[in-house]
């Protein structure tokens, strides 16, 4: 079988570049095609790996600034030559599922969730103060016609999967359609525990307004206690300008770096509310408790009162109590970990190519009934 791979854009790492990448294990001699690809951006692992570009790609700022071609975007993924696969693996958060195949060419599209900006944080977009009168005036234009193009092009995917319970009710919600719920993969074989204990809280995140990181730096900014923020934003300078003495921020770090920040913090504070969230469970692969907001793709991963807390207001007054109630509990960092590797590489892997070969069977079987009607 000859298998293609559709990824959004490969200009930096984060979960679904994870995803992807076990992809790329599982079926090694596919290729990748993708809107936009900065080889000095991405690990050595693609650096073998025959990846196909769009366009955009070509476009000044875009390797940068992919998100201004958003117009673009579904054009761009319309264009690709497919024809010559029997599989199409998507790894789909905004218009990678949009992707062209033959009537005999199975696409299963693996979601990490409908496209955030044109549903459920679409009026937390359109109130960005930071967004000029113009852009305010063209952005539900836009957003009109990208919603009307994800929902028609939901029907060009043969089979979803959801990367949680929380996206597969969204995709129910928004497309209609019924999703296979796969949990994306932990390196639990790089995240392990080392018994280092430290003595402080840890955020490891984008600093983007949606993650509301600055509802921790509030909350710690109260308590007195020491808070790392790792991680590069829009928000960092507006974080640092509220922040006390007692939170650093360390900017963007490799992995490695952030691993042994696991291994030394106290707990970690994931304050937004996620599709999925691979960070709680890269904590808990090091042996270490989360505090989460009590919503969305955390209540998946974070066990309370065994891997972790939850708080359930999403404001300053309802994590300090949450941490405060932390201060006086204890856990097993062995029951952690070990909850933490149910979510593993393996298993990813082996119940994806599961599901692949189960709906391709299915798929094929159904050649001889295609464009037959039942009376």
């Amino acid at each position: 079988m000859k298998i293609a791979l559709i990824h959004e854009w490969l200009t930096n790492v984060a979960g679904s570049e994870k995803v992807l990448m076990n992809f790329m294990e599982l079926f090694p001699g596919s290729p990748v095609y993708t809107l936009i690809y900065n080889p000095e951006a991405m690990p050595d692992v693609f650096k073998d790996k025959q990846v196909y570009t769009s366009f955009i790609n070509n476009l000044w700022g875009a390797k940068k600034k992919h998100q201004r071609f958003l117009p673009l975007m579904p054009i761009a993924f319309e264009q690709f030559d497919l024809s010559r696969y029997d599989i199409v693996l998507s790894s789909s958060s905004a218009c990678a599922k949009g992707v062209i195949t033959r009537a005999d060419t199975m696409h299963v599209c693996y979601c990490h969730t409908p496209i955030r900006y044109a549903w459920d944080f679409y009026h937390l977009y359109l109130q960005n103060e930071k967004s000029s009168w113009i852009k305010k005036l063209l952005i539900p234009v836009l957003m009109n016609y990208l919603r009307l193009w994800d929902v028609g092009t939901a029907n060009r995917v043969d089979y979803f999967i959801a990367n949680s319970y929380n996206v597969a009710n969204r995709i129910r919600k928004h497309y209609r359609r019924d999703a296979e719920v796969i949990h994306p993969p932990i390196d639990t074989h790089f995240f392990t525990p080392d018994g280092k204990k430290g003595d402080y809280y840890l955020i490891v995140s984008r600093l983007v307004p949606y993650k509301k990181v600055d509802i921790a730096v509030k909350a710690f900014n109260k308590l007195g206690l020491k808070l790392v923020v790792i991680g590069n934003g829009s928000e960092l300078q507006k974080l640092k300008n509220i922040s006390g003495t007692n939170i650093e921020f360390p900017g963007w770090q490799p992995d490695e770096v952030i691993r042994d920040y696991y291994r030394g913090c106290k707990a970690v504070i994931f304050p937004g509310e996620e599709d999925f969230g691979m960070t709680p469970l890269e904590a808990q692969a090091c042996g270490k408790p989360v505090i989460a907001y009590g919503k969305g793709g955390a209540l998946e991963t974070v066990i309370e009162g065994k891997t972790g807390l939850f708080f359930m207001q999403q404001d300053e007054t309802s994590l300090i109590e949450a941490v405060r109630r932390y201060e006086s509990l204890s856990f097993d960092e062995g029951i952690i970990r070990k909850h933490a590797e149910s979510f593993g590489k393996e298993e990813f892997k082996g119940k994806l190519n599961l599901f692949i070969d189960r709906k391709y069977n299915e798929f094929k079987k159904m050649d001889g009934k295609r464009g037959c009607f039942s009376v």
